[in-house]
Protein backbone atom coordinates (compact mmCIF):
# COMPACT_ATOMS: atom_id res chain seq x y z
CA UNK A 1 0.00 0.00 0.00
CA UNK A 2 2.64 2.59 0.89
CA UNK A 3 4.45 1.73 -2.89
CA UNK A 4 1.66 1.87 -3.97
CA UNK A 5 0.84 5.67 -2.55
CA UNK A 6 4.40 7.23 -3.15
CA UNK A 7 4.43 6.23 -6.97
CA UNK A 8 1.09 8.03 -7.21
CA UNK A 9 2.48 10.92 -5.51
CA UNK A 10 5.53 10.83 -7.39
CA UNK A 11 2.93 10.34 -10.89
CA UNK A 12 0.89 13.69 -10.21
CA UNK A 13 3.89 15.55 -9.06
CA UNK A 14 5.48 15.10 -11.99
CA UNK A 15 2.67 15.72 -13.81
CA UNK A 16 2.38 19.36 -12.25
CA UNK A 17 5.71 20.03 -12.70
CA UNK A 18 6.18 19.37 -16.45
CA UNK A 19 2.92 21.45 -17.39
CA UNK A 20 3.52 25.31 -17.03
CA UNK A 21 0.82 27.24 -16.04
CA UNK A 22 0.28 29.61 -18.41
CA UNK A 23 1.75 29.08 -22.11
CA UNK A 24 4.19 30.97 -23.93
CA UNK A 25 1.65 32.34 -26.12
CA UNK A 26 -0.41 33.11 -23.28
CA UNK A 27 2.85 35.41 -21.94
CA UNK A 28 3.17 37.45 -25.71
CA UNK A 29 1.53 41.08 -26.12
CA UNK A 30 -1.23 41.11 -28.14
CA UNK A 31 -1.11 44.65 -29.05
CA UNK A 32 1.44 46.12 -31.00
CA UNK A 33 4.40 47.98 -30.25
CA UNK A 34 4.63 51.57 -31.51
CA UNK A 35 8.13 53.32 -31.67
CA UNK A 36 7.48 56.74 -32.96
CA UNK A 37 10.52 58.70 -35.05
CA UNK A 38 10.21 62.15 -35.82
CA UNK A 39 12.93 63.58 -38.52
CA UNK A 40 12.80 66.74 -41.10
CA UNK A 41 9.80 66.27 -42.74
CA UNK A 42 8.57 62.91 -41.81
CA UNK A 43 6.81 61.24 -38.81
CA UNK A 44 8.08 57.35 -38.87
CA UNK A 45 5.25 54.84 -36.70
CA UNK A 46 7.04 51.41 -36.21
CA UNK A 47 4.89 48.72 -35.93
CA UNK A 48 6.16 45.73 -33.71
CA UNK A 49 4.49 42.47 -33.29
CA UNK A 50 6.78 39.92 -31.01
CA UNK A 51 9.28 41.72 -32.05
CA UNK A 52 8.92 41.95 -35.56
CA UNK A 53 8.64 44.69 -37.81
CA UNK A 54 5.45 44.49 -39.40
CA UNK A 55 4.80 47.62 -41.03
CA UNK A 56 6.08 51.64 -41.06
CA UNK A 57 3.59 53.89 -41.16
CA UNK A 58 5.13 57.57 -43.17
CA UNK A 59 3.39 60.99 -42.05
CA UNK A 60 4.84 63.74 -43.99
CA UNK A 61 4.19 67.17 -43.60
CA UNK A 62 2.85 67.54 -46.91
CA UNK A 63 0.57 64.96 -48.51
CA UNK A 64 -1.28 62.32 -47.17
CA UNK A 65 0.00 59.31 -45.01
CA UNK A 66 0.99 55.63 -46.06
CA UNK A 67 2.25 52.71 -44.83
CA UNK A 68 5.31 50.55 -45.60
CA UNK A 69 5.28 46.83 -45.60
CA UNK A 70 7.67 44.26 -45.53
CA UNK A 71 8.39 41.89 -48.83
CA UNK A 72 9.71 38.85 -49.23
CA UNK A 73 13.53 39.64 -48.82
CA UNK A 74 14.60 43.10 -48.04
CA UNK A 75 12.60 45.47 -50.28
CA UNK A 76 9.54 46.79 -48.37
CA UNK A 77 6.44 47.78 -50.19
CA UNK A 78 3.96 51.18 -50.35
CA UNK A 79 0.34 50.34 -49.07
CA UNK A 80 -2.52 53.34 -48.66
CA UNK A 81 -3.95 50.93 -45.78
CA UNK A 82 -2.50 49.25 -42.56
CA UNK A 83 -1.78 45.29 -42.66
CA UNK A 84 -1.62 45.03 -38.94
CA UNK A 85 -4.96 43.48 -37.63
CA UNK A 86 -5.36 44.47 -33.86
CA UNK A 87 -8.51 43.37 -32.54
CA UNK A 88 -10.58 45.56 -31.25
CA UNK A 89 -14.35 44.74 -29.62
CA UNK A 90 -16.80 47.30 -28.52
CA UNK A 91 -18.19 45.71 -25.27
CA UNK A 92 -20.29 48.35 -24.42
CA UNK A 93 -22.01 51.24 -26.17
CA UNK A 94 -24.48 54.13 -24.80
Amino acid sequence: MRAYLISLTLIFSSLILTQPAFSEEAALPVEPEITIRREAQETFYEYRVNGILKEIKVIPEVGPSYYLVPQDGNAWIREDRSQVLVPSWVLFKW
